[in-house]
C-alpha cells in the first residue's frame, strides 16, 4: 500500500505513476481470445461445447443443458427469501424509474430555409448480456443491464452466464425472471461472447453487447466492437474516497475496503488532509479485511493497489481525483457539492457522508456499469442509450433546394466530386 504526501519533493512523479498504472489484462490474453473468436466464427455450436468443457467443466450434450429456462427463473425468484425478494423487486424499481427519465425525445422541426430535419430514436432488435458466473455472479449487474435495455424498448433479450461444473446462481436467475429476459444460455468467456456477436446454428446474433466479465470478456468484446455494439471495455473495479478528518474511521475503512474485496487487482484510494486520521483508517481497513470472507481478495487489492494521498488543503483534492479519472468518487466532507462542480472526470460521484458507494450498487437507480481505467475521461456509465441508435433525416421543397442547395452543389464542386453536385443542379435547374 502507498502513501503520498502533497508536499513530497517526488509526490508528481510518484502519483503520475498511479495514475498511468495499468491493472489490466496483458498482451498473453489478447491472443488467447482471438484464437477463441476465431474458432467459434469457424465451428459455432461445436467451438462453444468444447471451450465450455475446457474452462468450466460443463458438458453441453443437448438442449436442456443450454438454457435456462423461464419457469426456473420464476421458480427461483418465488424461492426467494421474503425479503431478498423484496429487495430485488426495490432495486428494480428504482433502476427502471431512473433509466425511464433517460429516454430521448425525437426531433421533428422546420429551419427558416424551409428545410425540414429531424431524428428518430429507436432500439436496437437484440442485446446480449453478459452475467459473470464464477468469482463475480451478481444479480445486481443482471438488472442494472437488463432493465435499461428493455425501458429503451429493445424486444429480445439475451443472457449468457457461465455454470461452473453445473452450478446455477438462483439470484441471477430471479433478478432475470423480474427483468423479464428472453433467453438463458449456459455458456460465458470469450465464447460466449463470440457466440452472440458472430451467432450459432443455436443462438441467434445479437446487436449489442453489455455486462461485465473476466479479462478474456472484456478483450473479446473489445475485439468484436464493429462487429456488435458495445457498452465499454470495463477493467478492474476502483474507487476514491476524499474524507476530512470528521469522518468515522470505520465507515471510510468499509468504502475502501467495499471494491477492493471485488478483486486482487481492484484500487482503493483515500485522500485526507489529516495525517492522524488517515493512519486511523489505514488500521481500520486492515482489521476490517482480516474479518472479511472476502478477505483474500479484499487484502490483496489493498496490499498492492491501495493509496493514501495526504493533501495540505482538502480543496487540493478535486485536481487530482480529474487526473485519476476514477470509477467511483466519494465526497465525504461537510458541503459536497462544490467539490461535484469541480470534478471533470467520475463515472459516479457518491454526495455526503451518508452516501456510500455501495448503495450506488444496488438500489440508488443511477447504474452501476461503469468507465474504469480512466475511461472517465470520455465515457459515461451504461444507460438506455446504448440499447438505442438515432436516425436522422431531411426533407426539402423547392424554396428549400433553391435557398441551400447551390452552396452544396459548390461545396461538391471544391472537394472534387462532380457526380454530387449534378444531382443537386439537375433539381434546381428543374
Amino acid at each position: 500500500m502507498q502513501k503520498l504526501h502533497i508536499s513530497d519533493a517526488d509526490f508528481a512523479v510518484k502519483f503520475d505513476r498511479i495514475v498511468r498504472a495499468r491493472r489490466e489484462s496483458d498482451a498473453g490474453v489478447e491472443g488467447q481470445v482471438r484464437d477463441i473468436l476465431h474458432e467459434v466464427k469457424a465451428r459455432g455450436d461445436g467451438a462453444v461445447v468444447d471451450y465450455s468443457m475446457r474452462f468450466d467443466g460443463y458438458a453441453l450434450t443437448d438442449n436442456s443443458d443450454w438454457i435456462i429456462t423461464k419457469e426456473e427463473c420464476a421458480e427461483a425468484f418465488q424461492d426467494c427469501a421474503p425479503e431478498l425478494r423484496a429487495a430485488l423487486e426495490l432495486a428494480a424499481t428504482r433502476i427502471r424509474a431512473y433509466h425511464t427519465d433517460q429516454l430521448p425525445a425525437n426531433r421533428d422541426f422546420t429551419d427558416d430555409a424551409g428545410v425540414r430535419q429531424g431524428a428518430i430514436w429507436r432500439p436496437v432488435d437484440a442485446a446480449g448480456l453478459y452475467v459473470p458466473g464464477g468469482r463475480a455472479a451478481y444479480p445486481s449487474s443482471l438488472l442494472m443491464n437488463a432493465i435499461p435495455a428493455r425501458v429503451a424498448g429493445v424486444e429480445r433479450l439475451v443472457v449468457v452466464t457461465p455454470t461452473p461444473k453445473g452450478k446455477v446462481n438462483s439470484l441471477v436467475l430471479a433478478a432475470a425472471h423480474l427483468a423479464g429476459v428472453d433467453e438463458i444460455w449456459r455458456i460465458g468467456g470469450a465464447q460466449a461472447v463470440a457466440a452472440m456477436a458472430y451467432g450459432t446454428e443455436k443462438i441467434a446474433a445479437v446487436d449489442v453487447i453489455t455486462g461485465p466479465g473476466n479479462a478474456y470478456v472484456a478483450e473479446a468484446k473489445r475485439q468484436l466492437y464493429g462487429v456488435v455494439g458495445i457498452d465499454m471495455v470495463a477493467g478492474p473495479s476502483e474507487i476514491l474516497v476524499i474524507a476530512d478528518k470528521d469522518n468515522d474511521p470505520e465507515w471510510i475503512a468499509s468504502d475502501l475496503l467495499s471494491q477492493a474485496e471485488h478483486d486482487p487487482s481492484a484500487q482503493s484510494i483515500l485522500i485526507t488532509d489529516d495525517k492522524a486520521f488517515a493512519a486511523i483508517v489505514e488500521d481500520c481497513v486492515n482489521v476490517q479485511a482480516a474479518q472479511l470472507a472476502t478477505s483474500k481478495a479484499a487484502q490483496a487489492s489493498w496490499e498492492d493497489h491501495g493509496v493514501i494521498i495526504l493533501v495540505d488543503e482538502i480543496s487540493q483534492a478535486t485536481a487530482l481525483a480529474n487526473d485519476l479519472a476514477a470509477e467511483h468518487v466519494e465526497l465525504a466532507v461537510a458541503e459536497p457539492e462544490p467539490f461535484l462542480q469541480s470534478i471533470r472526470h467520475a463515472g459516479s460521484v457518491f454526495l455526503g457522508r451518508l452516501t456510500p458507494e455501495a448503495i450506488g450498487d444496488y438500489v440508488a437507480g443511477p447504474n452501476h456499469v461503469l468507465p474504469t481505467g480512466r475511461r472517465a475521461r470520455f465515457a459515461s456509465g451504461l444507460s438506455v442509450l446504448d440499447f438505442m441508435k438515432r436516425t436522422s433525416f431531411i426533407e426539402l421543397d423547392e424554396a428549400a433546394l433553391k435557398a441551400i442547395g447551390p452552396a452544396a452543389a459548390e461545396l461538391a464542386y471544391a472537394e472534387g466530386l462532380p457526380a454530387h453536385a449534378h444531382s443537386v443542379e439537375r433539381r434546381l435547374k428543374k
